[in-house]
């Protein structure tokens, strides 16, 4: 069996290099793809071929080049394929709009990336835990309808 797969949708190197590092000192062992920006992730979660990929857990910034992060997320939520797929916000951004629009837009949480690399691990291992292994994911039972996000 396959371990679920989490998408790391971060476009700063130092910031994908300690998530990775968090992840890896947590003991999560699950494959994680990484893509640095907007059009890169929509180009993986919705590639030509029309196989898309479903992964356990997003991780998306908001502050990405060529694709913003709302816009990614407003798309995910926007299609059946992929609007059910959890998506925790993790950005440096502290803006009240910023954490409004994000939920607003179907993210299922908003963390901040803590200063300290101690903190950050704790958030990440936090993330793993809830999301990999205690969370329920939603059977996969073909398209989902009836998904409503709203819009700002």
């Amino acid at each position: 069996m396959t371990t679920p797969t989490i998408l790391l949708v971060e476009d700063n190197p130092d910031d994908e290099a300690l998530t990775l590092r968090a992840f890896k000192r947590s003991k999560i062992r699950n494959e994680i793809t990484v893509v640095r920006d907007g059009a890169e992730a929509l180009g993986y979660l919705f590639p030509a071929d029309d196989v898309t990929p479903s992964p356990a857990l997003i991780l998306l910034d908001l502050n990405l080049p060529k694709i913003g992060g709302l816009e990614v997320l407003r798309r995910m939520r926007a299609d059946e394929r992929t609007a059910l797929i959890p998506v925790v916000v993790l950005t440096s951004s502290k803006l009240e709009e910023d954490i409004l629009d994000s939920y607003r837009n179907g993210a299922n949480a908003y963390v901040r990336k803590p200063v300290k690399f101690s903190d950050f691990t704790e958030a990440v291992n936090a993330l793993g835990v809830f999301w990999l292994l205690m969370n329920e994911p939603v059977p996969n039972h073909g398209p989902v309808t009836g998904i409503e996000v709203g819009h700002s």
